[in-house]
């Protein structure tokens, strides 16, 4: 289900992985402009892009759960936390 919508930029401090920042918008539940700050930067602009037009659902659905090396977590799993998160305040607007 994609809703329609203003673009809400929203801003999450990852926590146990390497970026110190990660910056998204949401059109609805369209994820357009991911943004991470730090951490393996081609990589995580590779999975930005991919991403980038993708629904919150199509997108949790692939990363949620993702860990790193010995990490519970991983910057993929972090975005699907703040994807989340994300999309949970906006409904609650």
């Amino acid at each position: 289900m994609h809703m329609k919508g203003k673009n809400m930029k929203h801003t999450y401090i990852p926590r146990g992985v390497c970026p110190t920042k990660l910056e998204f918008e949401l059109e609805g539940d369209v994820v357009k402009n991911i943004n991470f700050s730090g951490g393996c930067n081609g990589n995580l602009k590779a999975m930005s892009s991919l991403l980038d037009g993708m629904t919150v659902k199509e997108i949790t659905e692939r990363l949620d759960g993702n860990t790193c090396g010995m990490k519970s977590t991983s910057c993929a799993d972090q975005l699907a936390i703040a994807l989340n998160k994300a999309l949970s305040e906006n409904r609650e607007k």
